[in-house]
């Protein structure tokens, strides 16, 4: 009965502890996204910049 209550305790804590690394998992894709899209748009505005710059100079 003893081991069967540790088994229990081990496997409903591993389940715990699954969960909340599958939550974790998920907002660290969402950080990266938004992450990936900021970079995206700051390339872009800086590639704009360099553009205008080098298009003044000629």
């Amino acid at each position: 009965m003893r081991t069967l209550l540790w088994v229990v305790g081990v496997v409903a804590g591993a389940l715990v502890l699954l969960g909340l690394l599958l939550e974790a998992v998920r907002w660290l894709v969402i950080i990266g996204a938004v992450t990936l899209a900021v970079v995206i748009v700051l390339a872009v505005i800086k590639g704009r910049q360099a553009i205008r710059h080098s298009a003044g100079q000629r």
